[in-house]
């Protein structure tokens, strides 16, 4: 049975090179922990709905915002590698006193995957990849960067950010009210509104193909020993049948959860439904506390 809502606080971990990265956080810290990770571009709120499903299941959640993103500090060299960013969660899971579930949506999945396979023994109880494998779908890609790489003069009007997203992601339907998009936006000192995140993440080189990317993670893949779960949108342009082969091929034990009606945003597409396929995951593989 559900227990009622856990407070959530405002946390900072100290990550590689001593940057100091924020999550909310809440929960029981003697349960069980799930750690959440964000896509590009994203910050810790897009779990607000998953956060609060797991805390209500009675887990201790860490959801961390990356480096360069949201309230956590950006890289003074610009580095926002898989490297960098694996060194940053296992800062944060060094301080936990058990391994905990790792819940990794497109760029955090990739995070996850990275350190779980370049680790000698296993971080995690459970690996949860959200909409992400090694080998991901060029035009899909595309797609994602040029919305990053628009509006760098950002936005006059929460309104015109509203529609900036709208125009990306026409299946999802908008909101009738745009409040909530202020988390991911910041007035700076033009007056305008932009992303908040690291322009330097944006305006690096993205690696999509070998061996900068897909091998990097087929690779660590191949040396994962931990319970893992792709959850992917159906309607997802950035990973394919083949990229799940490959990865199957690398991971064989990978267990897939298939959300109809969800693209790459799978979390925000279908909420209800990735709950659930995540929970049902962890209750196996990550115990549900008890009441």
């Amino acid at each position: 049975m559900n227990t009622p809502p856990a407070p959530i606080q405002t946390q900072f971990y100290t990550g590689a090179d001593g940057l100091k990265l924020c999550a909310d956080v809440g929960g029981d810290p003697a349960q069980p922990t799930v750690i959440l990770l964000h896509g590009g571009g994203q910050t810790r709120h897009s779990w607000t709905g998953a956060m609060r499903e797991l805390l209500a299941q009675g887990y201790h959640v860490i959801n961390l915002d990356a480096r360069g993103h949201g309230d956590s500090q950006w890289s003074p060299t610009g580095d926002y590698g898989l490297e960098a960013l694996s060194a940053d969660l296992l800062a944060v899971m060094a301080t936990l006193p058990t391994r905990p579930a790792l819940v990794g949506a497109s760029m955090g999945g990739g995070t996850l995957l990275y350190a779980a396979g370049n680790h000698t023994e296993p971080i995690a109880q459970a690996l949860i990849l959200v909409d992400i494998v090694p080998r991901v779908e060029t035009e899909g890609v595309g797609k994602i960067i040029a919305f990053m790489r628009s509006h760098v003069d950002g936005f006059a009007t929460l309104d015109e950010a509203a529609a900036a997203v709208a125009a990306y992601n026409p299946n999802r339907a908008r909101p009738g009210a745009t409040t909530g998009l202020m988390k991911n936006l910041r007035l700076r000192e033009d007056g305008r509104l932009h992303w908040h995140w690291d322009p330097k993440f944006v305006a690096r080189k993205v690696h999509v193909e070998p061996p900068q990317f897909a091998d990097l993670l087929l690779a660590a893949a191949s040396r994962v020993r931990t319970p893992t779960l792709l959850v992917r949108g159906l309607k997802s342009d950035l990973i394919g049948e083949d990229g799940i082969a490959e990865l199957k091929a690398h991971l064989p034990a990978l267990e897939v959860a298939d959300i109809a009606g969800a693209g790459h945003m799978v979390v925000g597409d279908r909420n209800d439904a990735f709950n659930q396929a995540v929970l049902q995951f962890l209750h196996q593989h990550l115990p549900r506390p008890q009441a």
